[in-house]
């Protein structure tokens, strides 16, 4: 679902770092306030968290009626390039959300190949 959905989001954040994906989603909303200084309730802006395993992660939108929130679990030994340093939310692209998607760095080069899981082929 969210690897063609970056078009339908006003903006999209990532969450640098570790974030405990334990809490819920109001866990998750005042996170986004107290940690990054963001409105949670900002309508169809998406934020992405991912926890200390790099193969999930969680991303939540407010819709204006209520929250949507999203999870996404890789299988086998795929996992999403995160950016571990630092505990700000960055902002980026349909590009660049593309690249995490596939498993890429949000600083993907030209020169990365998308391979896909041996299982799959």
């Amino acid at each position: 679902m969210l690897k063609n959905s970056a078009k339908f989001f006003k903006k999209i954040y990532v969450a640098t770092g570790y974030t405990d994906l334990r809490c819920g989603i109001n866990g998750l909303a005042a996170k986004i306030e107290l940690d990054f200084g963001h409105k949670a309730y900002d309508k169809d802006v998406l934020y992405l968290l991912c926890g200390k395993r790099n193969d999930r992660i969680k991303g939540l939108v407010w819709e204006g009626d209520g929250w949507l929130l999203v999870y996404k679990r890789l299988e086998k030994e795929n996992h999403f390039t995160w950016p571990r340093t630092g505990t700000e939310a960055i902002s980026i692209n349909e590009q660049q959300f593309d690249w995490l998607m596939h498993g890429f760095s949000i600083h993907a080069s030209v020169n990365e190949v998308y391979e896909p899981p041996k299982h799959y082929l």
